[in-house]
């Protein structure tokens, strides 16, 4: 598939955006919080089930405004300006992370929050403009070949992090110098790489202009879900949806935590987050490929059988060499499962409400990821023990694998 112009500006936010996923969320941000929440007498098990509820507690601010905004996204000129006003939030917010003193733990917790409800929040409408730079068609290559280059750049962020942070003779990843450098950098990289899609892409599917979106929007957004039983087929998805992404966030926000938890080595981490990231990208594109052959239902039941099987196997999750072995099956679905989704909901969605409904995706996934961390957090300090509490999703893989697997009688793959 060649891309063109606008359709690659569109990929490089994914490429933007990834350097914040991989050193502020997964890297750096969790074995900083949980080095100085622990210095200041926070058990380990408490510290992880702090850092899972903050991931909840932003998740959901986002998951609340998600079907608002996305409706007044709808109108002309308000997806890329709603873009880049949440993207500005998220890199602020990163920044403002370099600023606090280490014994501040709490308010490390606080901006976080904000800045994930910036992350979020641009992702809503990056989402809902494959609808503008695609079609039905593309949908899935496009959306494959996004995730897979935000993965390529996650990894090339940070090692460029890593080269500056040897370079300068910091220590390790939970000191403080270290940890200013990677949030600097991770909005810095974020601000450069957004500039293709400012520039480039445009919203061409949209509803008439209106005198008063904001309250329009509102009663769009009662109107739909009223209405939803016109949109069964879409509506199921989203059920299935709602449950096996809510895993797949989960083990994404709470992996170095746990992994922290049975005695893994910050420095055996950080190469092991790598590995998933630059696995992820062909794979990713691999999934692309897959569901042009086969179908994007196909596709998305093999990721989800991969998943469940990781929640499982997680039960054995005694050593470093389980936990490289979990952390390579999740490289090889992680973004498959999340592209193919993203391109069958949008084949599902009238394109002119394209960001409304997209809202509603969003909720969904940011519901899931509010439960999913005070699933394991709960169950980890309940048994004491992690990887009981990352096996404990293998619950809701299921019930999404059933769900899905049933879709088709209720709305034919449209791939």
């Amino acid at each position: 598939m060649k891309l063109t112009k606008e359709q690659w500006s569109w990929v490089f936010y994914d490429w933007a955006n990834s350097g914040y996923g991989i050193i502020v969320t997964t890297a750096i941000l969790p074995i900083y919080f949980k080095s100085v929440a622990q210095t200041s007498g926070v058990s380990a098990a408490n510290a992880t089930a702090f850092w899972g509820y903050s991931n909840s507690f932003g998740t959901l601010l986002v998951a609340i405004l998600a079907p608002f905004l996305g409706a007044l996204a709808d109108y002309p000129g308000f997806k890329k300006r709603l873009l880049l006003s949440f993207t500005t939030l998220g890199m602020v917010m990163t920044l403002g992370l370099a600023l606090l003193p280490p014994s501040q733990w709490q308010w490390l917790l606080v901006l976080y929050v904000l800045s994930v409800l910036g992350y979020s929040g641009g992702n809503l409408f990056y989402d809902s403009f494959l609808t503008d730079v695609s079609d039905n068609d593309q949908m899935d290559q496009l959306s494959s070949v996004g995730y897979g280059f935000g993965y390529l750049g996650g990894v090339l962020a940070f090692i460029l992090f890593m080269v500056l942070a040897l370079t300068h003779g910091f220590g390790h990843l939970g000191s403080l110098a270290v940890a200013r450098y990677g949030f600097a950098l991770a909005a810095i990289w974020w601000a450069i790489f957004l500039i293709p899609l400012a520039r480039n892409v445009h919203q061409r599917h949209a509803l008439s202009a209106t005198h008063a979106p904001l309250k329009q929007s509102w009663h769009r957004v009662w109107q739909t879900i009223a209405h939803l039983r016109q949109h069964r087929g879409l509506a199921w998805f989203l059920v299935a949806y709602f449950c096996y992404i809510d895993g797949v966030d989960t083990i994404f926000t709470m992996a170095t935590s746990i992994g922290m938890d049975i005695g893994i080595t910050s420095s055996t981490l950080i190469m092991v987050l790598l590995a998933v990231q630059l696995v992820a990208f062909p794979c990713s594109i691999f999934y692309g490929w897959l569901a042009q052959k086969t179908s994007t239902r196909t596709g998305i039941l093999i990721a989800i059988v991969v998943y469940l099987l990781i929640c499982l196997d997680a039960l054995h999750l005694k050593s470093v060499d389980d936990f490289w072995l979990l952390a390579i099956l999740v490289g090889t679905s992680q973004g498959g499962i999340q592209a193919l989704s993203r391109s069958y909901f949008g084949r599902l969605v009238p394109k002119q409400q394209s960001s409304e409904f997209f809202g509603f995706y969003n909720i969904l996934g940011k519901f899931s990821a509010v439960l999913g961390p005070i699933l394991v957090g709960v169950v980890t300090q309940l048994t004491g023990q992690s990887r009981i509490g990352a096996a404990s999703l293998s619950l809701l893989f299921l019930v999404g694998l059933v769900i899905f697997w049933a879709l088709p009688r209720l709305a034919p793959d449209n791939s």
